[in-house]
């Protein structure tokens, strides 16, 4: 994808922190923290997607859930269209609800199974008071058509209708309000590869149209290649590298970042196997992270200031941000 022209940011987050208290006792005394974000700031333009990853457990679907504030943040700033929300309560929240929606991971699990597609997308409207009956039916209308759903599936079932469908149906939802961010967390990872790549692309199409802006919480590679503009590659709740798509997958610079690109399935024409690098190890504790850099313990590079000093995100040489020592 193109980048988009240079504009004001849609959204800014700024030494986000989120940490879950631990408690044990029949007191449920707090004895320690999950720190499942730990200092994270990056902005996202208007009409661009920032791919979010890394492995599981690392806090991408927690970033995605705090900048939301469906998990309030221990501490940092969210700004959305230059407004601070951080410390908004539920009820001033309200209107900002409005400009930054979600699409949920499993597509057979965030729709009302008891409720008709045509309710689900109109829900949201319903909620906020914002058209009569007669209206909400036609904006459902222009919603369906726009997904690539047929008019007749808005009176269906959720259970009706495939994966992809439903999928479908998720993204109508979060159209409905006309938000200015959507927030993805790993909206395609629950549908067979065909399937993942009609609807990735619906996405592409709907942003070029509407402006939308992306933050893209995936795991996967390569549909990170594929959607982003940006991306930004997170290890144990912090950010550790990141740059445009073409520079970070052509050349990257962080230990992590390279062995989790060299770990990715590669195509073979000749149908032979490829033996990719692993990762050596396990992803440690959140409750517990290492001192100094975090991936010091898997890292084939790490010296003795690796394990003591932890490096600070700067801005290299070429402006990707990265934070290594020895890079």
């Amino acid at each position: 994808m193109t980048a988009p022209a240079e504009s004001a940011a849609v959204l800014e987050v700024e030494s986000l922190t989120k940490h879950f208290p631990i408690r044990r006792g029949v007191l449920s005394r707090v004895v320690g923290q999950v720190r499942a974000l730990d200092g994270v700031s990056f902005a996202i333009g208007r009409g661009e997607t920032l791919g979010l990853v890394g492995e599981s457990g690392c806090g991408k679907s927690t970033a995605g859930k705090t900048i939301l504030k469906l998990l309030q943040p221990t501490s940092g700033r969210i700004l959305l269209d230059g407004e601070d929300i951080t410390a908004l309560d539920r009820r001033t929240m309200r209107p900002y609800r409005r400009r930054m929606q979600i699409v949920f991971q499993d597509p057979y699990a965030s729709l009302n199974p008891r409720a008709r597609v045509g309710d689900i997308i109109a829900a949201p409207l319903a909620v906020h008071g914002l058209s009569d009956r007669a209206e909400r039916r036609r904006q459902v209308g222009e919603l369906v058509e726009q997904v690539g759903l047929s008019p007749a599936q808005a009176g269906s079932f959720p259970h009706e209708l495939s994966g992809g469908q439903r999928q479908r149906v998720g993204i109508a939802r979060a159209l409905a309000l006309n938000p200015s961010l959507i927030v993805c967390d790993e909206p395609v990872s629950a549908l067979d590869v065909s399937v993942q790549a009609q609807v990735v692309n619906l996405m592409v199409d709907l942003q070029r149209r509407l402006e939308l802006s992306y933050l893209f919480i995936s795991h996967d590679l390569g549909v990170i290649a594929h959607i982003s503009h940006r991306v930004a590659v997170m290890y144990l709740g912090q950010i550790v590298e990141m740059a445009d798509k073409r520079t970070l997958f052509a050349d990257p610079r962080h230990p992590y970042t390279e062995a989790l690109l060299a770990a990715a399935p590669k195509p073979d024409p000749r149908g032979r196997r490829r033996r990719n690098a692993i990762i050596k190890g396990e992803v440690p504790s959140a409750a517990a992270p290492p001192p100094g850099c975090r991936f010091h313990p898997r890292c084939p590079l790490a010296e003795a200031r690796c394990r003591t000093k932890p490096p600070l995100l700067r801005r290299a040489d070429d402006g990707r941000l990265l934070a290594c020592h020895l890079r």
